[in-house]
Parts: structure tokens; C-alpha cells; sequence
């Protein structure tokens, strides 16, 4: 849901503030030897097959928080460092500024798998297919890639109807959840024809919701994480576990996280306005963890949500 990055927030150590701090100096020195995308070539970001056959990007680049022209050029940049996935929502306020991005990357429309999610105050069968529709009209596109319930609220089995048709109608590829638990998604799932794709959900090393993985495993739904970072709190961008990590590989705190979802087979949805940043995101397939490395960050969950204002 609020797939925001380390740039932000009172209260979260930034990537930004601990650069300056000088503690990452080292590594990023670095990035030039770990495949950062360049103008002379774009890093390929692996697929993942969802239950109906769509293919989705693995990474992509989340959008919440990013507004106007600062969101636009954000955009833009994404798409040409290498992103494919962009993820944005009514409740951003940000869809046509995504939009204005994404006309402005001048990459093909087929070429990207776009994102939105409609939010409570449209919950229902009417008002789902109405807000769909000025989704697609502030992104300027004919057709989402994935479109979401953005949380278990209202008229959840309405909302899921009007999905289900505009999927058969070929205006969305592939439907979802976000912030479902599971009996949330098995009461939907229960009287529905389609199956849900994803459940995004908050995940991190803080919380690594192993129950809600297998779970999700099991029925064959894929896990997204929308706050892959834990938007920096908890001191994710100085946990001495972390950085011992990501010093072993040469590689940042933040591309050591990124991997580790990749590696538990989470598709994660980063977001920086810092293009440096963007970039280094991308910079996590040329390196893998051990398992002794995983072991150790999974030490670290703690089955805390790192955002109360949401839970």
C-alpha cells in the first residue's frame, strides 16, 4: 500500500541522510562495479508468472508520496533507468501526474505493466466500475496491467464483481488485493469466478509475515510488498546485520533488502525521487544471498507492523 522509500518521514533514517553521514561512503563508491543500469544498457528485471499466465516484472517502482511534476519526471527517469512495473492509486492523488510520466518515457504502452487500486470510497459494484473508469482516463491508457482492492473496506464482493467483468472485458489484465489477511481473502475468494493474482501487503525484515506467505503460496497467490524499506524506520538503513550483509557483497543496505525479497520470491515496488537511487534499486541481480544470509534476516522480523497509523 504505501510503497514509499528511504527519502522520507520524520522519525526513519533516509539512505540520504546516512550517505551524507558518511557511513555507506564506501559502498557508494561502489555502484559503478554493481550494475547499475547506464545509457548504454538497461539491467533486465526477471518476470513472474501470476495465476492467469500474466507475466509481471519482479521490481518495479512505486509512486506514493510522489505528486505533480516532481511524480511525472520520477516517472519518466524510472522507465528509462529500466523499470517496467509502476504502481499508483486513486487514494495517491498522483494517476494523472503517473500518467503524464509514463507518456513522457515515450516507451510503448506494452512494454510496461501499470498498477492502480481503488479505494474505499468507491467500494461497490457501480461505483468500482465509475472509479475504474476515471483511472484509466487520468492515466491516459486503454488498459490496466493489474488493478487492486486497496483495502478490505465496504463493498468488498461488489468491488470484486465489477473487477471480475472488466477483466473478462479485457480492461484489466489481472486483479488483486492489498492489506487482505487471510480470512479477509478467503471470505472474498469464497464466492468469486476469478482468483485473486496478489495481496500486497506491508513486508520487511521487520515484518516478514511468514504465515501470510505460506498461505498465500498455498492458494497460489503471489506476495507484493509495499513498503519494502519499512520507509526507513526502525533503523533499517543502519541495522549493523544489514550493512554487515551488503558490505560482504559490496552492495547498500537498500539493494541487500530489495534482494532478499527477490530471493524469498516477493515482488517488491521501491520509490525514491533520488534518481541515484532509483538506479541503485535496480542494481540487486548480480549478486545472490547465502543462506546463512537469509538465515540472518530472518532473525530480524520481529511480527511488528512499522506503520500503526495503518494497522
Amino acid at each position: 500500500m504505501m510503497n514509499i522509500n528511504s527519502d522520507q518521514k520524520t522519525g526513519a533514517i533516509s539512505r540520504r541522510a546516512v550517505l551524507k553521514g558518511g557511513a555507506l561512503l564506501a559502498a557508494s563508491a561502489a555502484f559503478g562495479r554493481v550494475g547499475w543500469a547506464s545509457a548504454k544498457g538497461q539491467i533486465s528485471i526477471p518476470q513472474v508468472r501470476l495465476n492467469n499466465g500474466v507475466m509481471m516484472p519482479a521490481l518495479g517502482f512505486g509512486t506514493y508520496g510522489l505528486t505533480g511534476d516532481v511524480c511525472a519526471e520520477s516517472v519518466a527517469d524510472a522507465i528509462t533507468a529500466g523499470y517496467r512495473l509502476i504502481d499508483t492509486a486513486k487514494v495517491y492523488r498522483n494517476e494523472e501526474a503517473v500518467g503524464a510520466g509514463i507518456k513522457k518515457s515515450g516507451i510503448d504502452r506494452k512494454s510496461l505493466f501499470v498498477t492502480s487500486k481503488i479505494w474505499v470510497e468507491d467500494s461497490g459494484y457501480e461505483p468500482a466500475k465509475r472509479a475504474f473508469q476515471t483511472t484509466l482516463d487520468k492515466l491516459q491508457l486503454e488498459y490496466l496491467d493489474l488493478y487492486l482492492i486497496h483495502r478490505p473496506r465496504g463493498d468488498v464482493k461488489g468491488s470484486w464483481q465489477a473487477m471480475e467483468e472488466l477483466n473478462a472485458a479485457g480492461k484489466i489484465k489481472a486483479i488483486g488485493l492489498s492489506n487482505f489477511d487471510q480470512a479477509q481473502l478467503a471470505s472474498l475468494t469464497a464466492g468469486a469466478t476469478t482468483k485473486p493474482v496478489i495481496n500486497q501487503l506491508e513486508t520487511h525484515p521487520f515484518l516478514q509475515q511468514a504465515g501470510q506467505f505460506d498461505s498465500l503460496h498455498a492458494a497460489g497467490v503471489q506476495m507484493e510488498a509495499w513498503s519494502p524499506f519499512a520507509e526507513g524506520r526502525n533503523g533499517l538503513f543502519t541495522n549493523p546485520v544489514l550493512e554487515q550483509i551488503g558490505k560482504k557483497h559490496g552492495k547498500t543496505v537498500a539493494q541487500t533488502v530489495l534482494r532478499w525479497h527477490h530471493q524469498r520470491g516477493v515482488i517488491a515496488i521501491p520509490r525514491s525521487s533520488n534518481p541515484d537511487h532509483r538506479r541503485e534499486n535496480l542494481a540487486i541481480f548480480d549478486f545472490s544471498l547465502s543462506s546463512e544470509d537469509m538465515h540472518k534476516i530472518s532473525a530480524l522480523d520481529e511480527n511488528k507492523s512499522q506503520f500503526p497509523e495503518w494497522t
